[in-house]
């Protein structure tokens, strides 16, 4: 099966799957209690008022009849307008997608520079004392919530010894003057820098360990291989081995676990914004989930599903680029 056939197919399959999505979600939001309207506008409100509200916002129709119609916007590109912003969703997940995704990137670029490195010497000195260290943090980052690490950053590094920030989060392209104790760019830079420092960690070391540890695992799976032996046999040095022949090889499972982790980071992303205050896609979701707003709510999570099915589409053909062994199904 040609590469664009391949897409093609699991586009398709990915429609099914952000319908269930879609479905799912939209059920689950109009059974939770509450009343959105009344959240909104207060308890002291008279009943008309309610009721223009509900017909606003088409609340006061059949669930059924609102969800076609939820399907039919969704469709033109139209996730809604948010209850407790009263602006369309869209531009509200707009203007939070910049905090995410730097977050995101941040923790990543710190999980993926320290994990594969720590994975490949630990997979070299197997049993040695830096593998079993190397092992025990691995398996210490994979347990740990990374909300709790967070607050226990934030308990040492910022209560106890007053290094770090705690809240807020500063945008790199920030105007110097919308940023506090900043007057130049490399002022802006700098306190971007110390604001990324701890949700970096607290977001990216479930990252780097669970990237390590398949690291090491696939690392030495790799050197244990006949053609490792034979060329240890023709006196190739263990630098060369692990540099032509081994590594290469060996990332395969580590690509499937960052493309996964990747787009499962959004997910880890909502208690990281929470804890660390960051005006972020995160918070967005749960002040959806808090006001009752079912239109963010199920525009946030929509937008998440899509990056998810995103990130595994690309990761199955990094894959099979990356092994040419590997097909993209046959061709009957």
């Amino acid at each position: 099966m040609s590469l664009p056939r391949y897409v093609a197919r699991r586009l398709g399959q990915s429609v099914f799957t952000l319908l269930g999505v879609v479905t799912i979600t939209f059920l689950l939001v109009n059974a939770a209690p509450g009343d959105p309207v009344r959240i909104f506008i207060g308890p002291s409100a008279d009943a008309s008022a309610i009721a223009a509200m509900r017909a606003q916002f088409g609340l006061d129709q059949p669930i059924h009849i609102r969800y076609i119609k939820y399907l039919m916007n969704v469709v033109q590109g139209d996730l809604g307008q948010s209850i407790n912003y009263r602006v369309p969703v869209t531009q509200k997940i707009l203007e939070r997608l910049p905090a995410t995704l730097l977050l995101v990137a941040s923790s990543f670029t710190f999980a993926i520079i320290t994990a594969v490195p720590i994975g490949v010497l630990s997979a070299q000195r197997r049993n040695q004392l830096s593998d079993h260290v190397f092992r025990i943090f691995g398996l210490i980052g994979v347990s740990t919530p990374s909300f709790w690490i967070g607050l226990l950053l934030i308990i040492i590094l910022t209560y106890h010894l007053g290094l770090l920030p705690a809240t807020g989060l500063v945008m790199p392209w920030a105007p110097p003057s919308a940023v506090d104790h900043a007057t130049t760019r490399l002022d802006v830079l700098y306190q971007s820098g110390i604001h990324l420092i701890m949700p970096t960690l607290t977001l990216g070391t479930l990252q780097m360990a669970a990237i390590m540890r398949i690291e090491r695992s696939s690392m030495l799976e790799v050197l244990n291989q006949e053609y490792v032996s034979l060329a240890r046999a023709f006196g190739v040095s263990e630098r060369t081995i692990l540099r032509k022949h081994a590594f290469r090889n060996a990332q395969l499972p580590v690509l499937t676990v960052i493309g996964l982790n990747l787009t499962t980071a959004l997910g880890g992303s909502v208690l990281t914004e929470t804890v660390f205050s960051i005006n972020g896609i995160g918070t967005l979701i749960i002040t959806g989930v808090n006001a009752r707003d079912y239109p963010l709510v199920l525009g946030t999570t929509l937008f998440y599903a899509s990056l998810f099915v995103i990130g595994v589409l690309i990761t199955d053909i990094l894959y099979a680029y990356l092994d040419p062994r590997i097909s993209y199904g046959d061709e009957s």
